[in-house]
């Protein structure tokens, strides 16, 4: 196929730049009016008790693409930044998927959740295949990172080759899968790289990220030396790390129990696609509990201290047949995600409070990270040649120091893209060349919401301000009957007495702003509601110097 001459290849992130996660990117080829997109993984970030109240999933906004010609959705790993926005935005894109067949396990389950397995057109891929999908023939080139089958994607159009590597290090013995096929990353720069878009998480530490060699040895050290009950602690999608800690179960004579539901879900993908075979089996937490404390590992999921996890309800001690105490230890074989600090530093304080030692990878070396540091990029950049570096996966800082580092590597062009930023790779020298809507989408309990949803505006009200209710009867002839009553929460005072007097006080503005109304106006429901709002809310802010959420309820009889 050859390019004409209006075509142009155009990449779009509408998501993953500017954050770490949430990854959503597009690459669009041909005349801007007839352009065939493919998307690149579809992930989610997750939301924070403290900014997004109940909000559990945050979503990238496809609207820009909905209704385009979308020839597929390329997925190159299973990691939830990558793939957990699917079968929320699918009904939205409807286009065909293409993953690995261990990404294909967990994408299944996710489509079945809602309702879409038989919808979704799912399509298993090979290790090292690849699919031609209209001008875009796509190859998956094997990489190392902190879940099994991760993929970089060669996507070879008529107008060049762009690189996208998804999630990556360089691991020289990751335990699971190939290493890192160069081999192939050295023949893609002899044929000519027009692009490399690129991880950025780990672009400010110096170095290399480490291997998942040496973290199963030290984990096997470290458990052998704890007495008590041992609780291992990581991210269940590093299936390396959970066969790290089998073995090392099996090496100090303990007996593995996986404890949380992604556990669980990891470990029976793995063994799906033949991984895991020859570790200890497992046995369950009623089985566990009946075994010598000494005797017993047990593999958890919520290292980041998330509310819901197994570990933080072992930590409060309401997880069913799972307890730890004095001369038990707890072993963090993950990393502090930033953000997270808060809740994980809460985690470790609740275990201490109960007499439980804590290694973390501050400790010893039990952790090593799934992304690149500055070693490992510039041996990537030097393998891969590419004339345009676009960094991606990282927050705004992450991504212009990942520009530096290309442009001190000498390619050169590096442009630094934004959520939204349409970039023109080809033809001409790499530019924005417009800037199209993005945004965020949110999962509230099971409905997806725009992240300006008015819910979610009163629910950080209410968390900050307090709410107030005034409720009231008004008879046919617009006479109160009764009321008005005013329940107030979120909102106190230093003793009961005073909190009833300001109850009081409100309820009597109330009455004064009904009085002032007209017998037209008091017939009105959303002039008596507004004025009321108003006076309530004005009392409310002279008692308690807040600004709540007042609601009116009027029953007329």
């Amino acid at each position: 196929m050859k390019a004409k001459a209006n075509d142009e290849l155009v990449f779009l992130p509408l998501g993953g730049s500017g954050e770490i996660g949430m990854n959503l990117n597009a690459y669009g080829y041909g005349p801007p009016e007839e352009r065939q997109w493919i998307i690149v993984d579809i992930g989610v970030t997750f939301g924070r008790e403290d900014s997004t109240l109940g909000v559990d999933l945050i979503l990238p906004d496809p609207t820009y693409l909905e209704g385009e010609t979308i020839l597929g959705i390329v997925l190159t790993h299973a990691h939830e930044d990558h793939i957990g926005a699917l079968a929320w935005l699918w009904p939205r894109l409807k286009a065909p998927v293409f993953a690995t067949p261990f990404t294909a396990i967990l994408v299944r389950e996710k489509l079945r959740e809602r309702g879409l397995l038989d919808k979704v057109k799912l399509t298993e891929i090979p290790l090292k295949g690849g699919l031609t999908l209209g001008p875009f023939d796509i190859e998956y080139i094997t990489l190392t990172h902190s879940i099994p089958e991760p993929n970089g994607l060669a996507i070879r159009t008529p107008l060049g080759l762009v690189y996208h590597t998804g999630d990556w290090k360089i691991d020289p013995d990751p335990l699971i899968g190939e290493l890192t096929d160069d081999a192939k990353l050295r023949a893609m720069a002899e044929e000519g790289v027009l692009a490399m878009v690129c991880d950025s998480t780990n672009v400010f530490v110096e170095g290399t990220s480490g291997s998942e060699a040496d973290v199963r040895e030290k984990l096997t050290q470290v458990v052998g030396k704890c007495a008590g009950r041992v609780a291992v602690t990581a991210f269940a999608s590093n299936v390396a790390r959970v066969e790290s800690a089998l073995f090392a179960a099996r090496a100090s004579g303990r007996t593995p129990c996986l404890v949380g539901r992604s556990m669980h879900r990891i470990y029976g993908a793995a063994q799906a696609v033949g991984l895991l075979q020859d570790t200890p089996r497992v046995i369950n937490e009623e089985e566990a509990a009946g075994l010598d404390p000494a005797k017993v590992l047990y593999l958890c999921t919520g290292s980041q201290g998330e509310p819901r996890a197994a570990l933080t309800r072992i930590a409060r001690g309401d997880f069913r047949n799972v307890s730890l105490k004095q001369g038990d230890t707890v072993i963090f074989s993950s990393r502090v995600i930033p953000g997270n600090e808060m809740a994980i530093h809460a985690l470790y304080n609740a275990f201490l409070e109960r007499g439980v030692e804590l290694i973390t990878a501050d400790d010893q070396p039990v952790h090593v990270s799934g992304h690149p540091a500055r070693d490992e990029l510039r041996q990537m950049y030097a393998w891969a040649r590419p004339r345009i570096a676009i960094p991606v996966h990282g927050e705004r800082r992450h991504i212009l120091e990942h520009v530096k580092l290309a442009r001190e590597l000498q390619v050169p062009e590096a442009l630094a893209p934004n959520n939204g930023d349409l970039i023109r790779l080809a033809p001409g020298p790499a530019a924005v060349v417009d800037e199209v809507p993005s945004g965020r989408l949110y999962v509230d309990g099971g409905v997806l919401i725009e992240a300006e949803d008015d819910a979610l505006k009163d629910r950080k009200r209410l968390a900050a301000e307090g709410a107030v209710n005034v409720s009231l009867a008004v008879s046919a002839k617009n006479a109160i009957l009764a009321g008005p009553n005013v329940t107030v929460r979120g909102l106190s005072m230093s003793d009961d007495e005073e909190f009833e007097l300001a109850v009081e006080d409100l309820e009597r503005t109330a009455e004064a702003a009904w009085a002032k109304l007209s017998h037209a106006e008091r017939g009105e429901d959303e002039t008596v509601e507004a004025t009321l709002v108003r006076a309530v809310r004005k009392a409310a802010d002279r008692l308690w110097k807040k600004k709540p959420l007042v609601d009116v309820s009027v029953l007329r009889l």
